[in-house]
């Protein structure tokens, strides 16, 4: 009997304990067929982002379209009901090799929170590649990293999939630059050991306390001319990403740059001052 109770105890704390993202979050079955992935793929890639066009000629740095789109088509393409936009990838890429040129130090520490598929975190990646400087990202997400799932993606087709296995052709990049962490931000960033946080993509759960705490715990770690990206900087749609970027800005001695890719997609780029 007292064996029995012990078990049950056992068995209800790893219940409490499970991970609910390890429990096919975007759904048991392919959610859409081959083509419809590749016709939102298509127009996704073939539409104009001036502002953001402007933005890689002033900084003098653009990513690989080809390679970017190939990325997002494994990682970006979904289905959902707004528009799909993924040109925070070139947002990462020119703002961080930008940094790199600008600033001297011998190893680039980054921060992610919200890694999603990973392909921020790629894009990243291969930035610092690009620049030839070594680097470390850490990206944080409550999806796991190697257990087989769904993805609401096009490789959803091929059969389940962990994220390593979704992204195998980036292996090198991987293995070179990124660890992804599997947990909430408000029990991993405080734990993250770098001494100095050079650059950080905020894009978890866009609710303002989130924001504020996982900015905090980023800022202790920056000095001058260190960078924050925040993602869904639109009124409207992110309400808590605005209140706490412009806290942060106003508040904290950051610079805000932002950037409209589309009217429902903007971007901010927070430097220290």
């Amino acid at each position: 009997m007292i064996k029995q109770i012990i078990n049950k105890i056992i068995l209800l704390f790893k219940k409490k304990e499970l991970n609910p993202y390890h429990d096919y979050p975007f759904g048991r079955k392919p959610i859409a067929p081959k083509d419809k992935y590749i016709e939102i793929w298509k127009n996704a890639k073939s539409k104009s982002y001036y502002e953001m066009d402007n933005y890689e000629t002033e900084l003098d740095y653009s990513i690989d379209k080809e390679w970017l789109d190939e990325l997002a088509l494994h990682t970006q393409v979904v289905i959902k009901k707004s528009d799909i936009c993924y040109q925070h990838g070139r947002i990462l890429f020119s703002t961080l090799c930008h940094y790199i040129k600008t600033n001297i130090h011998s190893s680039i520490n980054i921060v992610e929170v919200g890694t999603a598929r990973g392909f921020s975190a790629l894009c990243m990646a291969k930035a610092l590649k690009f620049m030839e400087v070594k680097g470390n990202i850490i990206t944080i997400d409550p999806l796991p990293h190697d257990i087989k799932m769904y993805w609401n993606c096009i490789d959803d087709l091929n059969g389940e999939k962990t994220r390593k296995e979704l992204l195998i052709a980036y292996n090198n990049l991987i293995e070179e630059y990124i660890k992804f962490i599997e947990g909430t931000s408000k029990k991993i960033v405080n734990k993250i050991k770098f001494s100095r946080i050079h650059f950080a993509f905020i894009d978890g759960t866009h609710e303002y306390d989130n924001i504020i705490y996982e900015f905090k715990q980023i800022m202790n770690k920056q000095q001058s001319g260190d960078i924050i990206v925040f993602d869904d900087y639109t009124s409207g749609l992110f309400p808590g990403v605005v209140t706490a970027v412009d806290e942060i800005c106003s508040t904290y001695k950051y610079t805000k740059n932002v950037i409209q890719a589309t009217n429902d997609r903007g971007y901010v780029i927070a430097v220290k001052e």
